[in-house]
């Protein structure tokens, strides 16, 4: 385990330029300092800094090195205030698709922040096979995501409409030998859905765009570069849904999933219900 006190001796030296100012910088003498420098080398196992005279600059393993030390000694204060505020109701770390964090789900996350000072909001989005893992793992305490329809054991569940979509301005032709096809990375659950959806029609099909931003994928879809599936809340209108008429049926095979981890706190239940609430006003107007 790296010291904090020596990274933070460190990260003086290199910031300050030398033993005697980061000396005065962290309450130390320089030979305190100094000393500190050649223990932290001899846990690492590298030399760190060049020394010349009163000047001193980092080595090829001092530049590697100091990202990671600022990082952890910013994670260390950042705990350290969290667990000093008497009033706080700690921390909830969520995991949303990539199309709800585009969406009004961010008003509705700075009000429960407004509502709840005392709590740190940890979001992240990502793609939903991801959410799932990491709340599995328990690196998520509350995780809403995409999976098959018919899944177990969530707080609540809504079916999805997805779309085949095309440009409006610059379609496709979808009579063309193989179909071109954007989408999310590999793993994504309406990638595989729209490969599975064109060899199951015998339809060929090609890789055209990928992207892990679905900002990407629905420029990419109004440019005109392929076809691709996209929930109804990311059709925008530069796109053109296609209908089963034209060999493009809608593929209503998957859910939206919000899940909690099994040790939630009540603070999180709590976001929990807004969320669900959220979702039902969504899915009642998509209706």
């Amino acid at each position: 385990m790296l010291d904090l006190e020596l990274l933070r001796s460190f990260v003086s030296v290199v910031e300050a330029g030398g033993f005697t100012r980061a000396g005065a910088r962290v309450h130390r003498t320089q030979s305190t300092v100094s000393q500190q420098i050649k223990r932290l080398e001899e846990d690492v196992g590298q030399l760190l800094l060049h020394r010349d005279g009163k000047d001193v600059r980092p080595t090829e393993a001092g530049e590697r090195l100091l990202s990671y030390a600022r990082r952890l000694l910013s994670l260390a204060e950042e705990a350290r205030d969290v667990l000093r505020q008497p009033d706080s109701e700690g921390a909830i770390r969520l995991g949303i698709p990539e199309d709800f964090a585009a969406y009004r789900l961010t008003r509705l996350l700075g009000a429960f922040s407004r509502s709840h000072p005392g709590l740190r909001l940890d979001v992240r989005a990502d793609q939903s096979k991801h959410l799932a893992r990491d709340l599995e793992r328990g690196e998520l305490d509350l995780a809403l995501y995409k999976r098959e329809a018919g899944g177990r054991d969530a707080i609540a569940v809504w079916p999805e409409r997805v779309h085949w979509v095309t440009s409006k301005s610059h379609p496709v032709d979808i009579n063309v030998s193989s179909v071109p096809l954007i989408g999310f990375p590999l793993g994504c659950i309406y990638r595989a859905g729209a490969i599975h959806a064109l060899e199951s029609a015998g339809r060929a099909w090609h890789t055209a765009y990928t992207s892990s931003n679905l900002a990407g994928i629905q420029a990419a879809v109004a440019a005109g570069m392929g076809l691709s599936i996209l929930s109804e809340m990311s059709i925008q209108s530069e796109h053109r849904v296609l209908t089963a008429k034209e060999g493009f049926a809608p593929i209503n095979k998957t859910e939206l999933a919000l899940m909690a981890s099994p040790d939630a706190s009540p603070a999180t239940l709590r976001l929990a219900d807004r969320l669900a609430e959220f979702c039902d006003t969504v899915q009642t107007k998509a209706a």
